[in-house]
């Protein structure tokens, strides 16, 4: 069914790399979320009041709340969708983290205002009638928040949208809770048990918990998140495929949204071969990513001497000292600068955000290592983190 949905809905739905059907993907999930949530609620509702029962009320709010979603989620992939002005020009596809974010506020205060209508039918039950009707509208919600996730979670698989897979997650864990509300409703009528605020309890508990953990998911990306590991390998070995290229680092990737990936790199060529062979190669690299990956991509031109014996074998030793210090980091931009009384080493060493040692304390060991080969080289080293544009420098007699 949801095939034959996305079939029906979207032109070129296989085309997810174009933003125009992505957002089309993003419009049909939110118009589905907004007709069957609202149609639960509705049912619900109406149910809830009928016969006296808070948890099904609190269950039908919760569905409004979920529409509320879906209509935010709406605007928010309209948004995103908008093409780049003066003053955004990175475009707009962080819209749908924000309306993200929104979202997840609504939730929290819908789950705080029901926490509290629950909690007084604690203290004061009150009977619930037992229906089959009741029953019949749990069963159908069950029915439908079941596909409602799937749907979610195929349509988010399909455009990398981690707001939709949180929107899927959202819908199969309110499986959990009609559930509990259903088990409730039939403990009530089978034992005399009056559970109905307790459960509402748990479902608005539910509600706040879901509702913070969206918050974390959108904020993440708002934040700045490392990126995949998967694109970082992709992004390596494609690089370094290309002739003429002898290495890579300072890789800096920028999300600006979904499928909006801005990156710079430093690319290593040797220093002998013609600088316009080189810059030619770099223009094909960026072009290529751009087409290819969507990935608009700036590099930065390095040329590294590979024809002088005596610098290649001094690049090898100071490689194999940075690499006993750590496996986890690396030496790039190595130079020599020979002068009459001593010997300049200039290069930059790459480490993890998460390094234990002090930048001082780091570029001190490699210093002394480096100085035990000949105590007249002295070193400058740059010390980088990785996937940040910051540096830090070090020199040491």
């Amino acid at each position: 069914m949801t095939d034959f949905i996305i079939e029906k809905f979207i032109k070129n739905s296989a085309d997810t790399a174009n933003p125009t059907v992505r957002e089309s993907y993003g419009k049909l999930a939110g118009a589905v979320g907004i007709v069957s949530n609202l149609l639960l609620f509705a049912m619900k509702i109406v149910v809830g009041l009928l016969f006296s029962s808070i948890a099904v009320v609190a269950d039908a709010v919760n569905n409004l709340s979920d529409a509320g979603s879906s209509v935010i989620t709406l605007v928010g992939f309209k948004l995103s969708g908008k093409p780049a002005d003066k003053k955004h020009p990175y475009g707009h596809a962080r819209m749908e983290y924000i309306t993200g974010m929104i979202v997840s506020f609504v939730i929290i205060f819908l789950g705080l205002q029901l926490l509290s209508t629950s909690f007084t039918k604690v203290l004061h039950p009150e009977a619930e009638t037992f229906s089959l009707l009741t029953v019949a509208v749990l069963l159908v919600s069950i029915a439908v928040k079941l596909w409602q996730g799937l749907f979610n979670r195929r349509v988010g698989w399909r455009i990398k949208s981690e707001a939709l897979q949180a929107t899927a997650a959202d819908s199969l864990n309110d499986v959990y809770a009609t559930a509990a509300v259903l088990v409730g409703a039939l403990i009530a009528h089978f034992t005399g048990w009056q559970l109905d605020g307790y459960l509402g309890v748990l479902v608005a508990a539910f509600i706040i918990v879901s509702g913070i953990r969206l918050v974390i998911d959108t904020a993440n990306p708002l934040l700045g998140l490392a990126p995949d590991d998967a694109l970082v390998e992709t992004i390596h070995h494609t690089i370094l495929a290309y002739d003429g290229v002898i290495g890579m680092h300072d890789l800096v990737i920028h999300n600006y949204g979904p499928d909006r990936c801005f990156a710079s790199v430093h690319v290593e060529v040797p220093a002998s071969q013609d600088i316009l062979i080189s810059h030619d190669v770099i223009d094909n690299i960026e072009h290529d990513f751009n087409h290819n990956f969507h990935i608009h991509l700036v590099i930065h031109l390095d040329p590294v001497v590979t024809d002088d014996e005596q610098i290649n074998h001094l690049r090898d030793q100071v490689q194999t000292i940075v690499a006993n210090i750590s496996d986890g980091i690396s030496m790039h931009d190595f130079r020599v600068v020979v002068g009459t009384t001593h010997t300049n080493l200039i290069f930059d060493v790459s480490v993890p955000v998460d390094f234990p040692l002090p930048d001082k304390e780091l570029c001190h060991l490699i210093s002394q290592d480096i100085k035990r080969i000949d105590p007249h080289y002295f070193t400058v080293i740059t010390v980088d983190r990785d996937y940040m544009s910051t540096t830090t420098k070090e020199q040491n007699a």
